[in-house]
């Protein structure tokens, strides 16, 4: 009984302690302006980059160029969820991909590394500036000819859109995410792979934040594991990403 007490007691501490640490890690990012709060224990996320290959030169430079021009730069998808997007496409093999959500081209510079000299990838962006920003860094990078970039909402475009994509990567309005999915699904190839982010939302989707987009994520999330069509894994890294795929 007193081993019992003993392990219990301990436990409880160990929980403290992390939710402590997890919540200085939130209150470190809510005064430094940043959207995307920490979601693992502190320094977590800067050990795995820090053992993760470095960027290339030419998104060093969208990555510099972006903190220096968007003050909501924290959405750069970064160079940890970077290097997994484009080891996603090298060991899928996919050849063609479908991003919804630009940003200033990070993302789709990963993954259009990756793909084969004669793959594809459709990438859509509603912000004009930012997606000017995106298109230098293409036509600066050696994967100019492999980006294809849509300016306007990404709901509208995906209608034009026949495929099939091998990869669709869904990073747009948060409040969109199920019309995204709804209308990315039937352009999946047999084997393609629907990659959601921000699936985690910082937390906020775990107990009681009612954010407008933490309650379109929490949405999102059930839709996708209610649908019998797919089969899914939500992984914890940075903010969350969801890998779906046809059952």
């Amino acid at each position: 009984m007193c081993d019992a007490k003993l392990r219990e007691s301990s436990l409880l501490c160990k929980t403290r302690s992390r939710g402590n640490v997890r919540t200085e890690h939130a209150n470190q990012a809510g005064r430094y302006g940043l959207a995307v709060k920490p979601i693992t224990l502190e320094g977590i996320d800067g050990y795995a980059e820090a053992h993760s290959t470095p960027p290339p030169p030419y998104l060093a430079a969208v990555a510099e160029e972006t903190r220096a021009s968007f003050a909501d730069a924290e959405m750069l998808v970064g160079t940890l969820e970077g290097r997994f997007l484009e080891l996603l496409v090298y060991v899928s093999r996919a050849r063609s991909v479908l991003e919804l959500g630009t940003f200033t081209g990070y993302s789709a510079l990963a993954m259009a590394s990756a793909l084969p000299a004669d793959g594809r990838l459709v990438t859509c962006e509603v912000n004009r500036e930012r997606a000017q920003l995106a298109q230098r860094h293409f036509d600066a990078s050696p994967f100019a000819d492999r980006i294809e970039l849509h300016v306007g909402p990404a709901g509208k475009t995906i209608r034009t859109l026949t495929g099939p994509f091998d990869l669709v990567f869904i990073d747009a309005d948060k409040g969109s995410y199920v019309d995204y999915y709804e209308a990315a699904l039937p352009l999946l190839s047999e084997r393609g792979v629907i990659a959601a982010d921000n699936t985690l939302w910082s937390g906020e989707v775990v107990g009681d934040g009612n954010s407008t987009s933490a309650v379109a994520i929490r949405a999102f999330n059930q839709h996708v594991l209610d649908d019998p069509r797919v089969v899914c894994v939500m992984l914890t890294i940075r903010d969350g990403i969801t890998l779906i795929r046809k059952a």
